[in-house]
């Protein structure tokens, strides 16, 4: 679980931010794809299968699922795909092909989700990467807890508004 104001961000990642150039939205399934392709420490592959990601991007049109990307002289180099309900980023996967991509995705995520009176991210698996920047792992009571204070009213927002940050 992140807290938004939990999360950390270095100086040498803002330094890092400043090469890339970040969308919402403008390539979710390749940003699936490529984190499909991402070799993972546990070596068991991965669940992104083609049905889940025409399963997300039938989410995706219908404003459910999201992607933050991350672009480096306009190739794509980095992002993150999740969904959300009510005022919760639900965090699915992430990847990078450039050093700090997918970190500087998830920063310019959660300034956003600031911005737009988001109450949390769903991390839902705490790995080294996340503890880095602030996720913790937390008890099953303490994460229902937190759910049950949340808005579940659909959102509106500028997701789709905006998609060149």
């Amino acid at each position: 679980m992140m807290e938004l104001d939990d999360f950390k961000l270095s100086r040498s990642l803002s330094k890092s931010m400043k090469k890339f150039t970040y969308k919402f939205d403008t390539n979710f399934e390749e940003v699936m794809k490529s984190c499909a392709k991402v070799e993972r420490n546990d070596k068991n592959g991965t669940w992104i299968s083609s049905e889940i990601i025409e399963a997300y991007s039938v989410l995706h049109g219908m404003g459910v699922a999201h992607s933050v990307e991350s672009y480096l002289d306009g190739e794509l180099v980095g992002g993150l795909y999740g969904l959300v309900i009510g005022k919760v980023f639900c965090g699915e996967s992430m990847f990078s092909y450039k050093s700090d991509a997918s970190k500087s995705a998830y920063a310019t995520l959660i300034k956003h989700l600031k911005y737009w009176g988001y109450d949390f991210i769903d991390c839902q698996v705490t790995t080294e990467h996340l503890k880095s920047l602030g996720a913790k792992e937390v008890a099953r009571d303490y994460f229902l807890n937190r759910l049950e204070k949340v808005n579940f009213d659909k959102i509106e927002h500028l997701w789709i508004i905006n998609k060149d940050l």
